[in-house]
């Protein structure tokens, strides 16, 4: 499982990830996370806000720091 941050950085963006980590983590996932700071990348999932959150290409979460709860519900 590939799970992609999109963001340029921000406070909200680095959240999201250390939560998506903390998710991972909790599961004992062996999926990898992956920061996407592109905006032309960013741009070509259709995203317009960040952060967003990727799981195997599908994008699930715009505009949104999700607890590592949500991220949870959401890969399983």
């Amino acid at each position: 499982m590939i799970i992609k941050i999109l963001g340029t950085g921000c406070a909200k963006c680095k959240k999201l990830e250390e939560n998506a980590r903390k998710a991972i983590e909790e599961l004992s996932s062996d999926a990898v996370v992956e920061k996407v700071t592109d905006l032309n990348k960013i741009i070509n999932y259709g995203v317009m806000m960040t952060p967003a959150l990727v799981i195997d290409e599908e994008v699930v979460s715009v505009g949104k720091v999700l607890n590592p709860n949500d991220i949870i519900k959401l890969i399983s």
